[in-house]
């Protein structure tokens, strides 16, 4: 997928864009990978002189992950069409689980991220998320989603 498709997946942009490339899909799984540029906006006061990736931004990088598979499926399984009601909703974290972090990951570094769909529940998506750097896992959860109105 190019950046305008990941763009037309899911309603996020810079700086909060965190997904450089989908690398590959299946029905219910997304290989996506994000290099963290020296300049990210989080590094500015998150350990200076010593910058990390916040837990929090691997997290999102999980979801985001997610929300465009999701975005995928949806517009696959149901045929949904540009101008269908369903194709305006966005998909939204409801919750967040069993989070571990393993390894740091620092500015310069490339993640690779895994993020399989376990379960669907009418309107309720349950997904595991693996980020790895270097090939060694450094954050690991799972996470429900919903799809949702955007505001207005």
């Amino acid at each position: 997928m190019t950046i305008e498709q990941i763009q037309a997946a899911i309603p996020h942009r810079a700086p909060m864009l965190l997904i450089d490339e989908v690398v590959s899909q299946t029905e219910t799984t997304i290989r996506c990978k994000k290099t963290f540029r020296d300049d990210e906006f989080f590094f500015q006061g998150h350990y200076p002189n010593q910058p990390i990736v916040p837990g929090v931004i691997l997290c999102e990088v999980g979801m985001q992950a997610g929300a465009v598979l999701l975005s995928n499926i949806i517009q696959a399984v149901r045929g949904i069409e540009a101008d269908n009601e369903l194709s305006a909703k966005v998909p939204v974290a409801t919750r967040l689980n069993n989070v571990k972090f393993k390894k740091i990951v620092k500015p310069g570094d490339t993640v690779e991220v895994a993020v399989t769909l376990t379960e669907q529940v009418q309107v309720a998506y349950f997904l595991t998320a693996k980020v790895t750097v270097d090939g060694k896992l450094a954050t690991r959860f799972d996470f429900a989603c919903t799809i949702a109105d955007p505001q207005t």
